[in-house]
């Protein structure tokens, strides 16, 4: 994992078996009043996002979640539920809790909803962080489903990304997520924030004690920075790509308030699922998807390389070694962890 952070760390890292991470975040989330079954769904999707190396919604985010509990900014005892609105349009109300079982649940709705007309879309509102958004799109494309992910619309509470060109912060990080049933090796999934790095990066970092990478930040008077505190002080993330981020970015705000309607709690998210059995069969598509797969693992690395990777198999390998080896996960960040599930 490792190999992936985005942390210039100053000190070292912990090797912890992914059970006792597991443990560690549920009993944290219990003292916030979540139910037994929230607190075990959330401790999963953590610690499996930590195993898969996107250590921004890894088991460090358990320590942002407890805080927001206690500011009320989130509900423990909220679920999440599903709802037909009187156009015909569906929707799951996360009742201002977590978001991670809301998402779970829109995802599973879209692919069912799919299957029987080939294609869906759902809303999801009202709810808090929703986690790696590539775990909940790789369940719907192993169904045999194309499934695509919007999030936006909080601007008002979560100012984070600079557009471009500009030097302040107006945007969230307004995140998109796309699977596809993929070759031999599983689902393709593509998950990425249209900043420059996920907010969960300037967390996990401020956490960590450790500095951010080039090209990500600015401070609040638009000069480069690699300090996650001069996020805190009125700077700000880039946009991924410049205009093509804050293109992405200005879409996702449209479609996910404009659209949907008033966000509450953190963002508002559109979530679709296409059933690509009816364009294709799925042992063609397959075959398919694996002669472009191959060519692609087959292009000679550039310098500093090991090879080319595809995203969703390169998580899904990382997620078995670190089943093996453990998460590592910054001294300091599983301190706190201790402290607060201990403490």
């Amino acid at each position: 994992m490792s190999g992936t952070s985005k942390l210039v760390l100053a000190g070292e890292r912990i090797i912890v078996p992914a059970e006792i991470a597991a443990a560690k975040v549920v009993a944290i989330l219990r003292k916030a009043n979540c139910s037994a079954a929230t607190a075990a769904a959330v401790a999963e999707h953590l610690v499996d996002a930590s195993l898969c190396g996107v250590e921004s919604h890894g088991v460090m985010r358990v320590l942002q979640y407890a805080q927001q509990y206690r500011d009320g900014y989130m509900a423990a005892s909220a679920e999440p539920v599903v709802r037909k609105l009187p156009a015909g349009p569906v929707e799951v109300d996360g009742g201002g809790g977590i978001g991670i079982p809301a998402m779970a649940l829109a995802v599973e709705r879209a692919a069912a909803d799919a299957i029987s007309s080939g294609m869906a879309a759902v809303a999801v509102r009202n709810v808090g962080h929703t986690g790696r958004l590539g775990a909940f799109a790789e369940a719907g494309a192993a169904l045999g489903h194309l499934v695509i992910i919007i999030g936006g619309g909080g601007r008002q509470n979560w100012r984070q990304v600079a557009p471009y060109g500009g030097r302040k912060a107006v945007l969230p990080t307004n995140p998109y997520c796309l699977a596809i049933p993929g070759g031999l090796r599983g689902p393709v999934v593509v998950d990425f924030a249209t900043s420059m790095i996920a907010g969960g990066w300037v967390y996990a970092a401020r956490s960590a004690g450790a500095r951010l990478p080039d090209g990500a930040l600015i401070d609040r008077f638009g000069r480069p920075s690699n300090d996650p505190e001069d996020y805190f002080r009125g700077g700000a993330i880039l946009p991924k790509g410049g205009p093509m981020g804050y293109g992405l970015a200005l879409m996702a705000e449209l479609i996910c308030e404009a659209m949907l309607g008033p966000v509450t709690t953190e963002v508002n998210w559109l979530v679709m699922a296409i059933d690509t059995t009816r364009h294709r069969a799925p042992e063609t598509m397959r075959k398919v998807a694996e002669e472009i797969l191959a060519e692609l693992r087959a292009c000679p690395p550039a310098e500093g390389f090991a090879a080319v990777e595809v995203p969703g198999e390169r998580e899904r390998a990382r997620r078995e070694a670190g089943l093996r080896t453990g998460l590592a996960i910054p001294a300091r960040t599983w301190e706190e962890i201790v402290a607060a599930a201990d403490g």
